[in-house]
């Protein structure tokens, strides 16, 4: 470990476990790169998603983004093109751009679909799958309505999912977002990862959650406050 590293670990009593008023007083100040580093939160939940009535996923937006651009393009003809492009996206197109994305074209973030597009767009689903950019109306990213998926994605619209291991990892922004801002965004995860507790799933649903920078130490933080503050 380098000589920053083990200063920033410094900061962080060993074995302690944080409020979330400590925890995120404390990960901005562990950041030391010399770019802005994203702050990010990680937990464990008490799901297994090998049975697909425990798969958690779903959608927030963060209500201080997450403070980079978001490179939104849409599948869409027509009217629904215009209005994509009317609302921020950054490309709009249909077969063409189809054509141009099945053939390695990758330079964007987020990708939203029209209901009507959708049988075209499914063969991208080799390109776009394993990314994890494939449009899905349960993500609210297959939809006439382009404006608000295109406006919710450029204010910050994140995609949370557990993994095959019961685990999450979820940006909240950057470390020069401050504590409160950071917080905030973290409140409104939470809100929605709680609403998306499957009916199935038994015990502990919160089991524990991490923050840290991206090249920070790691905070633990109080799950059993946090359980309480979002039930």
């Amino acid at each position: 470990m380098g000589k920053k590293y083990e200063a920033a670990r410094a900061k962080v009593t060993e074995g302690k476990i944080y409020d979330v008023e400590g925890g995120f007083k404390l990960v901005p100040e562990l950041a030391y790169a010399k770019f802005d580093e994203m702050v990010e939160v990680s937990g464990r939940l008490g799901v297994d998603p090998k049975h697909p009535e425990q798969m958690v996923r779903g959608t927030v937006v963060m209500p201080h983004g997450l403070g980079k651009t978001v490179r939104v393009i849409v599948f869409a003809k027509g009217e629904k093109g215009m209005e994509a492009k009317e609302a921020g996206a950054d490309h709009v197109g249909a077969e063409e751009l189809i054509e141009k994305v099945s053939k390695g074209w990758l330079e964007f973030d987020s990708v939203v679909a029209t209901p009507d597009i959708m049988g075209a767009v499914g063969k991208l689903g080799k390109v776009l799958g394993p990314r994890g950019l494939m449009p899905n109306p349960k993500l609210g990213t297959v939809t006439f309505d382009v404006k608000k998926a295109v406006t919710d994605l450029k204010a910050g619209k994140v995609e949370f999912r557990v993994d095959k291991a019961g685990n999450i990892h979820v940006p909240l922004g950057k470390a020069s977002f401050g504590s409160q801002k950071l917080k905030e965004n973290f409140s409104s995860l939470m809100e929605a990862l709680i609403k998306a507790k499957p009916s199935s799933s038994k015990g502990a649903y919160l089991r524990s959650l991490f923050i840290a920078t991206t090249m920070g130490p790691s905070v633990k933080l109080d799950v059993a406050e946090v359980r309480g503050l979002f039930k």
